[in-house]
């Protein structure tokens, strides 16, 4: 299969975006052609490296990886003060390379570790995690959490090469490869209505994991992520579309401190409730609402939410960065392929849309 190639052009720099089975056997001429391989350090995670590590053993010239903890728990500046260390015992100068080869929070630690080191150097992302391929390897927004929200320490600091490798997405776990489908739900929603009825259409193929599907699917959302991000590349006003779910879910991810959900997960469920305010508004078909609530249940099963507090999760919206000068700007939906942007969405229709969740406190 011919790899797919798509430009990201942003007002500071263009950096290509290239996705095709087997490319992480061609990384290292990929990043030769880049002008990008005269000091390298690679950042992995554990699990990552010991199912991929040996086909980067030639790229990082038999050096070990700067490893960092698996899951969203690990995106700490304590994460990231280890990959500064270990840049400064390879003296690592400002024309050099970080590589993250990992899922999302990888990438993130990593992107936001070479966005300040010396003030910033260049960044490629490997994403090996269908999320991470289908959206956070795209657009440059890095960074790490704090214990009262997601993200709110970081940085754009855009990759200078992205490589996307659907054939490593075979080793993932089921319910890690579900949850970046619902990342390409949100596209479909908040974009592309014939992406969605695509995906709905061909989800065997791609629960099979076939690359031959999953590669035009990665590419669709990758080309949309990079339309965004073109017309707005630090989330001043277009660019918080691709914020459609992750209110409510980053607020659930908070209050469970990281551990009940994996990111797509939680954003389900803030799609379901961002629906469900846009259906009570009228800006969202009932029936298109219900494409949406049966495409994310076929992917399910969800993890439980009856227990969790409302009080609780409104609290961290309170913290979402989101909020600016005291208005949350909240994404909804208006019809399939299309969004709206808000500024006057009620404590109370929150609480109403998460009790259509199952939360009941």
């Amino acid at each position: 299969m011919v790899p797919i190639r798509l430009n990201v052009n942003t007002a500071r720099t263009t950096y290509p975006v290239v996705i095709g089975p087997g490319l992480i056997s061609q990384l290292a001429t990929l990043v030769h052609d880049a002008g990008l391989d005269r000091d390298m350090l690679v950042v992995s995670c554990p699990p990552v490296w010991r199912r991929h590590g040996r086909s980067l053993r030639s790229f990082v010239k038999a050096r070990p990886a700067t490893l960092i903890a698996d899951g969203e728990r690990a995106k700490t500046l304590a994460s990231v003060s280890k990959i500064y260390d270990a840049l400064i015992r390879r003296r690592v100068d400002r024309g050099g390379t970080l590589v993250a080869f990992g899922g999302g929070v990888v990438g993130d630690v990593a992107g936001f570790a070479a966005a300040t080191y010396l003030r910033g150097i260049h960044l490629i992302q490997v994403p090996t995690t269908l999320l991470a391929q289908v959206d956070s390897a795209i657009g440059g927004k890095v960074g790490v959490n704090l214990k009262v929200g997601k993200n709110l320490v970081g940085a754009f600091h855009q990759p200078s090469l992205v490589v996307c490798d659907p054939d490593v997405l075979g080793t993932l776990p089921d319910r890690e490869f579900r949850a970046g489908l619902y990342e390409v739900i949100k596209y479909g929603v908040i974009a592309s209505r014939p992406l969605f009825d695509r995906l709905a259409g061909s989800l065997d193929a791609v629960l099979a994991r076939d690359s031959a599907v999953l590669a035009p699917l990665i590419a669709d959302c990758c080309r949309i992520k990079a339309e965004v991000v073109e017309k707005d590349e630090r989330e001043a006003g277009p660019r918080r579309v691709l914020n459609f779910g992750h209110t409510i879910g980053h607020a659930l991810e908070a209050i469970t401190q990281y551990r009940r959900f994996r990111h797509g997960e939680a954003v389900a469920y803030g799609m379901l409730a961002a629906a469900s305010i846009s259906v009570a508004r009228g800006r969202l078909g009932a029936g298109d609402a219900t494409r949406l609530a049966d495409l994310v249940q076929r992917l399910g099963p969800l993890p439980p939410i009856r227990d969790l507090r409302m009080s609780e999760a409104l609290a961290a919206i309170g913290h979402d960065k989101k909020v600016v000068a005291g208005r949350l700007h909240f994404v909804l939906a208006a019809g399939l392929g299309a969004t709206s942007i808000v500024t006057d969405v009620q404590p109370e229709e929150l609480r109403t849309a998460m009790r259509s969740l199952g939360m009941r406190r």
